[in-house]
């Protein structure tokens, strides 16, 4: 099982709980191509494949262009990615747990590299508040549809 670097300078731990059935919560996140119709920070999402671990997908955020592999994917439950981006190594895991008619989504990632030694709090901070805005679009977009 694959998980964050716990040594790495930026570590971010959320989780949301959306009233929504854990199909439709996880056909939302990892259709990775339909992001940028959900979440307005991202611009595009492109998967090169199946979504299956060693494939890749590109996608452009907050102006950065980043290609983020597919780790580990256990359909409905974990789906883990993560890659180099500008000198940053991101790991992301999510995890998807239906309780009842509800689920609660969890997102951990950690950076490590050069430049996030050298502004860990303020990265954190992007950081938190990007997984935040992500958090709240996948729980709006669910519950919507609902």
């Amino acid at each position: 099982m694959h998980t964050i670097d716990e040594s790495a300078p930026v570590i971010v731990r959320l989780s949301t709980t959306i009233d929504a059935p854990l199909e439709r919560v996880w056909a939302l996140h990892t259709g990775i191509d339909s992001w940028a119709s959900w979440n307005t920070d991202i611009d595009q999402a492109v998967l090169d494949g199946p979504l299956e671990p060693g494939f890749s997908f590109r996608w452009r955020t907050h102006g950065l262009e980043i290609t983020s592999t597919l780790q580990e994917v256990v359909p409905g439950t974990r789906i883990v990615w993560g890659g180099p981006a500008n000198g940053i190594t991101g790991i992301h895991v999510w995890t998807f747990e239906p309780t009842g008619e509800q689920v609660t989504v969890r997102t951990e990632e950690s950076w490590s590299g050069a430049p996030v030694e050298a502004a860990a709090e303020e990265l954190g901070q992007a950081l938190h508040q990007s997984l935040e805005a992500w958090l709240d679009a996948l729980k709006n977009r669910a519950e919507q549809d609902a």
